[in-house]
């Protein structure tokens, strides 16, 4: 049985997609997560949706409880997740309002928990990470996104920043030199937890601005930077509309790991 998290990222918390939906309030053993949850479904499968900075956008990106939202999400038995988040270009290809299937990050946090293994008292864990995003959810995503005519670009390495200040322009010029494509302040610690919960995740990432590394524009206030984000956020909501679907129908024709999807 599919069942979908979908953790929705700045200007991305609407449950009126799901049909029947309704709020369940949680908690585990780290704590709360950001919001309640509006469970319901989207066609034939069920959908959970969880606002990743609290539903008034009340947490800034370190305050998150990241492993409260990841194994909340495990407790109810979501078996794929899907995140969405705005992002900064560091490429000039990557244009504002375009979509990137990130497939790999460059953690850049300082002061967050990114793993459930607090103590190796019962054994070592290592967890692997060179794979970090799903090859099957990210193929489905990128094809769906080309399919509904929106510019994307299939994979795509974020650099995740401690936040909430943006980067200085040394610090830009830096990330795109160790080879980042986008920036972003979240991502890379729900994809560690994601990975070490074993639940396939998936983030779609929508380029709201060039950072500041640009020298010929001015980096944008926030303000402007979310108004971006949700002129297109229809565009993010007809992707998870479309998506979700394949999942259960492809996990339903092929079994949990089906070859024709497996990682390029």
């Amino acid at each position: 049985m599919v069942k979908v998290g979908i953790i929705g990222g700045s200007g991305l918390y609407d449950s009126e997609i799901l049909r029947d939906a309704k709020g369940i309030n949680t908690s585990t053993p780290y704590g709360d997560p950001s919001s309640e949850l509006d469970q319901g479904m989207l066609g034939g499968t069920e959908v959970v949706i969880l606002a990743r900075h609290g539903k008034k956008h009340q947490f800034n990106p370190t305050q998150v409880n990241y492993r409260a939202n990841i194994q909340t999400l495990k407790d109810q038995g979501v078996t794929h997740i899907i995140a969405t988040t705005a992002c900064g270009s560091l490429r000039e290809e990557i244009d504002r309002g375009d979509f990137v299937i990130i497939d790999q990050f460059i953690d850049f946090t300082k002061h967050r928990t990114t793993t459930f293994h607090d103590s190796f008292e019962n054994g070592m864990k290592h967890p692997s990470m060179a794979d970090p995003f799903d090859g099957k959810l990210r193929k489905m995503l990128h094809d769906t996104a080309v399919e509904l005519g929106y510019k994307t670009h299939n994979g795509g390495t974020v650099v995740t920043i401690e936040g909430p200040r943006f980067s200085t322009r040394a610090e830009s010029k830096m990330f795109r030199k160790w080879g980042a494509d986008v920036i972003n302040m979240t991502i890379a610690t729900e994809a560690c937890l994601a990975n070490e919960a074993e639940i396939p995740y998936a983030a779609i990432a929508m380029s709201t601005d060039y950072d500041c590394w640009k020298e010929n524009e001015e980096m944008p206030p926030w303000q402007e930077i979310l108004k971006v984000f949700e002129n297109n956020v229809d565009k993010v909501t007809n992707i998870l509309i479309h998506v979700i679907p394949r999942i259960e129908e492809l996990i339903s024709a092929f079994g949990p790991d089906p070859v024709m999807y497996a990682p390029e």
